[in-house]
């Protein structure tokens, strides 16, 4: 199932941006469908962190559209972005550190736009019970894999129609690894559309429905994870290190 077949959920058309002088997207394009994961891949500096942020209205862009279910968010402020539907993951985690787990939780509930699952704090700590034995601990005192693990659960529970996650498994142990990619899984599977920024290419490729390599500010291929892995010089020119 992909964004052709579906009709798009998510649109990027020819998307710019810029950090002062700096050129860094140059005209990105890609479609989200309904119930898709689509990662962006490519190596650190590529874009697709500022991609996501553009995406989101914390890099502003400076030209081309961002289109959620036909209505253009490009431009508009990060809490309009985030109420009309989409939620992010920030690879910094951005936890309330002196708020316990529960209450950052609690934070981010807000009422499902038409046609978004409707999650709750219960399924959240279904999914890691490890933040349930914490729940009343301040959250800057958990560990790197649980605060992941909350940032995750705490964008959830703003019931979007598409969550951008940016590096979930960065510097996660195996274990909390695992969780997290099933845990991908299952908001795909609850109707969810998922983009990923992953650098572990084995991850992404298990995850994934449809893929997008990123090189210089463009997306320079899109296609299935089938596909990617079996272009041996796709793979060395854009992401082998």
């Amino acid at each position: 199932m992909t964004a052709a077949t579906t009709g798009a959920l998510l649109r990027v058309d020819g998307l710019h941006a810029h950090y002062g002088k700096s050129h860094i997207l140059r005209g990105v394009e890609f479609q989200v469908g309904h119930r898709e994961v689509v990662s962006l891949l490519g190596r650190n500096g590529s874009g697709r962190s500022t991609t996501m942020k553009s995406i989101m209205g914390l890099v502003p862009p400076t030209s081309g559209r961002v289109m959620l279910n036909g209505r253009d968010l490009a431009g508009a402020r990060s809490y309009a972005i985030c109420r009309a539907g989409i939620a992010f993951v920030p690879e910094e985690r951005e936890v309330f550190a002196n708020l316990t787990v529960d209450e950052n939780l609690r934070m981010g509930e807000q009422p499902p736009v038409p046609g978004a699952y409707h999650w709750t704090v219960e399924q959240m700590f279904d999914y890691f019970p490890r933040l349930k034995e914490r729940r009343n601990t301040k959250a800057g005192s958990i560990s790197g894999g649980e605060q992941q693990m909350l940032t995750i659960c705490r964008s959830l529970l703003g019931n979007p129609l598409v969550i951008l996650i940016d590096e979930p498994t960065e510097g996660l142990a195996p274990k909390i690894v695992a969780q997290v990619g099933e845990c991908i899984k299952d908001m795909h599977s609850k109707g969810v559309s998922v983009v990923l920024v992953e650098q572990k290419l084995a991850i992404a490729l298990k995850v994934s429905t449809r893929v997008c390599v990123m090189g210089h500010g463009q997306i320079v291929f899109q296609g299935t994870p089938e596909q990617l892995a079996s272009d041996e010089q796709l793979l060395s020119e854009w992401l082998a290190v």
